[in-house]
């Protein structure tokens, strides 16, 4: 199962206080804010969370599969994004039913603030 846009509204409505239409306007708001920045080809970073990377790719040959016909990909942007230490030691550990002591995966993260291992 997925999560929502409507589910992390109601994340906010239970957890937070905020009535619907606040958290709905809150919710709105930061995915604004980030398709705009993006929109820029700016970066985005979340501590603990991760960055968001807009990239730059040229255009190339390629080929067509079923007819081996080689056809011009055109240039166009990408948008990537790197988890941070943080948030992939925790997706692991929640897969393996462990808890993590986020003090020592946050100083190893904080080492890695541009985004490269």
């Amino acid at each position: 199962m997925a999560m929502t846009k409507a589910d992390i509204v109601e994340a906010l409505y239970e957890k937070v206080g905020f009535s619907k239409k606040e958290a709905s306007d809150l919710v709105e708001l930061v995915f604004d804010t980030l398709k705009t920045t993006l929109a820029e080809s700016e970066k985005i970073k979340i501590s603990g969370f991760g960055n968001f990377v807009v990239r730059e790719k040229r255009s190339r040959i390629g080929r067509n599969p079923q007819t081996g016909q080689s056809i011009e990909i055109s240039a166009r942007k990408v948008l990537t994004f790197r988890p941070s230490q943080v948030l992939r030691a925790e997706v692991n550990a929640a897969l393996e039913g462990k808890t993590i002591d986020r003090s020592t995966i946050i100083e190893d993260d904080e080492d890695d603030e541009d985004g490269e291992d």
